[in-house]
């Protein structure tokens, strides 16, 4: 068996947790065990329970109650102590040593931006524990399509990818909410994005409203950065339909190949057993 873990990353209120029981729930339905890891020391458990909980061993309440902090203080004090008992977390995860760990993180992403805390932790699960990591980065739809929203979101997840120096998936969550205001051919333009043909889009001729002109050189360069790394794509996320959750599916099976998931499996005993049908039984 391999151990394999999902990182959950995004800005507050793009889905994440939403993200993280939809794949949950889709890996039951196809015969796979998963669990989630809460490393939100201020979130609570939604359609399945947390395996793992941060929670049990320190709480963003109990914090700003103590020593008088405020949120993002708490968030960064909580963090500092998980890296001072990392064995706390060993301990936990030891008992699901096996199986798929999906981490819910926090949506501060200064915590996977510039202050090296993730990063301590992504690096202690691969070299003491073993694990084969990777990131999914959400980023909501109804924000994203947007040329300037477009690129101020897809600079902080270059920004995480390059940080946490993970496999890395982007993830444009919540487009059930854009299906009858954008097209097919417009989500397609932030799906797989030409940075520079969206730096220079203008009202005229595509709807978008122009930048201004005061900085147009900024703007192309940060669309020039974005397309000489060429590695800023999105899948679609749409867990609108439980049942039939396709989009969940893709997802799971680029996290599956940068993982190499698969290649970890145990190979299954052949069947020595075969029944021969009684018509046949003079071939044997």
């Amino acid at each position: 068996m391999s151990k394999v873990g999902v990182l959950a990353l995004g800005p507050a209120g793009v889905g994440k947790s939403t993200f993280c029981n939809s794949l949950v729930a889709h890996m039951q339905t196809i015969g796979r065990t998963a669990h989630i890891v809460n490393l939100d020391p201020a979130a609570d458990p939604t359609e399945f329970e947390f395996s793992i909980d941060i929670r049990d061993l320190i709480s963003l309440q109990d914090v700003q109650e103590e020593l008088h902090l405020g949120p993002n203080g708490s968030l960064l004090y909580c963090f500092e102590f998980l890296l001072d008992n990392l064995d706390w977390l060993d301990e936990q995860i030891g008992d699901y040593n096996d199986d798929y760990l999906i981490f819910d993180c926090p949506g501060q992403i200064e915590l996977y931006s510039h202050v090296p805390v993730l990063p301590v932790i992504v690096k202690h699960l691969q070299q003491q524990l073993g694990f084969s990591l990777c990131c999914t980065y959400l980023l909501e739809a109804p924000f994203v399509i947007d040329n300037s929203k477009f690129f101020s979101g897809a600079l902080t997840a270059m920004a995480a990818m390059i940080f946490l120096e993970l496999p890395h998936i982007n993830i444009l969550s919540k487009t059930d909410l854009i299906r009858d205001t954008v097209s097919k051919a417009q989500l397609k333009k932030f799906l797989n994005p030409d940075p520079l043909l969206l730096e220079q889009a203008n009202e005229q001729e595509d709807g978008y409203i122009a930048s201004n002109p005061k900085y147009a050189r900024l703007n192309k360069a940060i669309a020039q950065l974005v397309d000489d790394f060429g590695m800023v794509q999105f899948l679609p996320l749409d867990c609108s339909d439980k049942d039939k959750n396709e989009t969940v599916k893709s997802i799971l099976s680029y996290i599956d190949d940068v993982t190499q998931w698969s290649e970890a499996q145990e190979p299954k005993e052949p069947n020595d057993e075969i029944e021969v049908p009684e018509e046949d039984a003079e071939w044997e």
